[in-house]
């Protein structure tokens, strides 16, 4: 049985954010405000289907998928591209691969104790985020 993802996460850390913002070509403005957002995520999981919600005072994100099922998504309120994302499971970590214009995208989420653990990357550019269990 996978790891239970369910419920709100409340940012703790955020290393290297604007350095990945960077290199998906985010405007210098809105990496500013972005960086120093506090961010919750909302996370319903059930089996393997996933809705999520990043939500900030700046911009809310949402997106669902079925782990395993390719699907377009539309980075918008980010850096407004389409990709095609993958999600699959790595052990208990949520793997997700986004083909498009930039290379090595994508994002790792694990779960250590009532730790939510978020790895992005885009290009040769790691963002590490840590949220509590709320």
């Amino acid at each position: 049985m996978p790891a239970d993802y369910n419920g709100r996460w409340e940012m703790v850390k955020n290393e290297n954010f604007e350095d990945v913002m960077k290199a998906i070509d985010i405007d210098f403005a809105t990496r500013k405000i972005a960086a120093h957002l506090h961010q919750t995520k909302v996370i319903v999981q059930n089996g393997d289907k996933f809705e999520t919600k990043t939500l900030s005072t700046f911009r809310n994100y949402e997106v669902n998928f079925t782990v395993g099922v390719e699907f377009e998504e539309h980075t918008k309120g980010l850096d407004n591209r389409k990709v095609m994302t993958t999600v699959t499971w790595d052990g208990d970590k949520l793997v997700a691969v986004q083909k498009g214009e930039k290379e090595n995208r994508g994002w790792t989420h694990w779960i250590e104790g009532d730790l939510l653990h978020l790895e992005i990357t885009a290009l040769d550019k790691v963002c590490r985020q840590v949220f509590k269990k709320a």
